[in-house]
């Protein structure tokens, strides 16, 4: 069961002990550590999506990720990260998959319906500072 209050949605179980609330923001926050943890990825990132929705003053996915909150304890997200250069992006986006509906599905007991990725672009290491490359110099006297 979906139920919204303060802008967010919730899923919504009743067992024996009370009610048990997740929120939307909770599967964001393990989708966004799974991809971030996800070798090959240098960060998450806004998609276009998201920017228009925040010029337009709708609400707007933080970190990269968007969830939807789906009936029969399901759930669908979208991950949009960065991807590190001298790795497969196609095996890295995968990864992310596997590994985002892994810990969504462990963690809150919703199904993983979808996880969807988009690859925003590709991140270079910063070139190495001319000290860290240079040779080192042995004092003959030391």
């Amino acid at each position: 069961m979906k139920f919204m209050a303060e802008h967010k949605e919730y899923w919504i179980t009743a067992g024996d002990q009370g009610t048990i609330k997740i929120s939307e923001d909770v599967v964001a926050s393990i989708a966004a550590l799974a991809a971030t943890e996800t070798e090959g990825v240098s960060g998450l990132c806004t998609g276009l999506k998201s920017e228009i929705a925040s010029l337009l003053g709708k609400k707007n996915s933080s970190k990269g990720v968007k969830v939807q909150l789906g009936d029969d304890d399901t759930v669908a997200v979208e991950v949009n990260f960065m991807a590190k250069f001298g790795h497969s992006v196609r095996e890295v986006a995968g990864n992310v998959q596997a590994r985002v509906k892994s810990e969504i599905e462990s963690m809150t007991g919703l199904k993983a319906a979808a996880v969807n990725v988009c690859v925003g672009g590709v991140t270079f290491d910063a070139p190495k500072a001319a000290e860290e490359t240079a040779p080192a110099v042995v004092d003959p006297e030391a």
